[in-house]
Order: C-alpha cells, then sequence, then structure tokens
C-alpha cells in the first residue's frame, strides 16, 4: 500500500485527486495539508468516508509520520518548502503546483540526489497535456517557428502557466526557433511579441471565461499546424495522470519534468 501525504487536499485539484485516491486499492491518503481544515479529518471535509487521514495546518506537521509519497498542490509560494521538507523526511516527491523557476528546480534536484528521492513535476497531469508536449516536439523537428498561447481565468496568479513553461523548455531541447524577424528588431513595444522563455514567444491570456487551455501554432510558407490542449471546469482530467505519477515516482531519483518521462510514448 502506497502512503500518501497530500499537500493541498481541499483545494480545487487536490480535493478531486483525495477523492481519485480513496477509490484505488493500492494507495491510500495516510495525511493531508490544509490551513482552513486543519484538525479535521479529510474524508469529513471532502465528504468521502474512505478518506481517514487526518488535515494539519503546515506540510512539516503532517509529514511527522513517515509517508512514502508526498504530494504538492498548494501555491507557488510554499511550494519549495513543502517540497524539500519531504525530501528531509525521507518522501518521494510529485509536484502538481505550477510557477516555480528552473532554478528553484535545480536546487530540488541537488537535494533529492543527497536523498536519493525521486520528483516528478508536472505542469499539467492531464493526458492531453502530455500529448500535445509530445506533439509539439515532433513538430518542432520539421518545422522552425513556433508561437506559444497559454488562457486560464483572470483568477490564475501565475503566468506562464506550468504547462506553458514545461512546453517551452521541452520545445528548447529540440530546436532554437528561427523568426523571420529576430525579437530583438521589433518595431514598438517589444513586449507586444510575448515574454520570451528558453528561446519560445509565450502568451499568457488571463480573462473570465477561460479554465485552462495550453496551444502551440506552428507556421510555414502558406501553411500552419496547431496543437491544442482544453481543459474543462473541473479537475477530473488531472486524476489519472496524477495516480500515474504516485505509482511511478519511486522508481525515479532527482527532478524529472512532465508526466511522459515516466510513461511508454
Amino acid at each position: 500500500m502506497i502512503s500518501v501525504c497530500l499537500a493541498g487536499a481541499t483545494g480545487w485539484a487536490g480535493s478531486e485527486l483525495a477523492r481519485g485516491i480513496a477509490r484505488c486499492e493500492d494507495m491510500s491518503v495516510v495525511a493531508a495539508v490544509g490551513r482552513r481544515h486543519a484538525g479535521q479529518i479529510l474524508g469529513d471535509v471532502l465528504n468521502e468516508p474512505r478518506l481517514t487521514g487526518p488535515i494539519f495546518a503546515t506540510a512539516a506537521e503532517a509529514l511527522a509520520s513517515p509517508c512514502d509519497i508526498f504530494v504538492e498542490y498548494t501555491k507557488p509560494d510554499t511550494a519549495k518548502a513543502n517540497i524539500l521538507t519531504a525530501l528531509d523526511r525521507g518522501a518521494h516527491v510529485v509536484v502538481g503546483t505550477s510557477g516555480m523557476a528552473d532554478r528553484d528546480f535545480a536546487e530540488i534536484d541537488a537535494v533529492a540526489r543527497r536523498q536519493a528521492r525521486g520528483v516528478l513535476a508536472c505542469g499539467n497531469f492531464a493526458l492531453s497535456a502530455v500529448l500535445l508536449q509530445r506533439f509539439a516536439e515532433i513538430a518542432a523537428r520539421l518545422i522552425p517557428q513556433w508561437e506559444i498561447l497559454d488562457y486560464a481565468s483572470d483568477r490564475k496568479v501565475d503566468a506562464p502557466s506550468g504547462t506553458a513553461r514545461e512546453l517551452a523548455v521541452r520545445l528548447s531541447r529540440v530546436r532554437a526557433p528561427e523568426p523571420t524577424v529576430p525579437i530583438a528588431r521589433t518595431v514598438g513595444p517589444v513586449e507586444a511579441r510575448g515574454a520570451t522563455l528558453a528561446g519560445s514567444q509565450v502568451h499568457s491570456i488571463r480573462l473570465p471565461g477561460f479554465t485552462i487551455s495550453a496551444e502551440a501554432i506552428f507556421g510555414m510558407p502558406d501553411q500552419k499546424l496547431t496543437i491544442r490542449h482544453d481543459a474543462g471546469n473541473s479537475a477530473i482530467p488531472y486524476v489519472d495522470g496524477a495516480l500515474i505519477a504516485i505509482r511511478r515516482v519511486a522508481t525515479l531519483v532527482g527532478v524529472h519534468r512532465g508526466l511522459d518521462t515516466v510513461l511508454d510514448l
């Protein structure tokens, strides 16, 4: 039985994942982190009697008892400290929180390797987003120009999203884009061309009416290719991928970016 400590267990995505874990026979939530509901039982808060683990105010308190896997699903300003605490306590880590910088992951990687523990960081657990990233990598081998669009609601504070960041980094490993007009030669405010992230131009849209979407647009003379992932209003799309990550992160050492690193694609 895989024992899981779930941080952000009463949030939008974390609560759906908690219910998903409750339906599994090979894992259980032994502790949860949720400041507002600290001191309660997770199942009482989520109306799911199979979730019998207590809720703690901080990751340090929740990790006082050992667990196999720590799942980080909180906010960018607390995620790094939570992850480092979990590694220090001997847990493998699955990261669903977006907004952390590459330098944060470099520091986490050093600690994870020292502890011989795995960290699987996924900007998006949805399987359609995983396929978007893989298909975009294939397209970048053949098409030298692309840009990334990142959509979310007006309430999302981090930009670009973890999905867009991960996509830009992955494309940079394939090749550098070759824009006809270099960004530095833009006539007018250079910000109009978006942010340059790992070599790619990324445009983040934050408006009411959007949930979460990511789009890679590739262009060649007289033709274009658009690869897009769209999620609905619920967190259901992220559960299956997160369960795969929980089951497989213990096979890793150090930081690995993207769910496809543990999939046979």
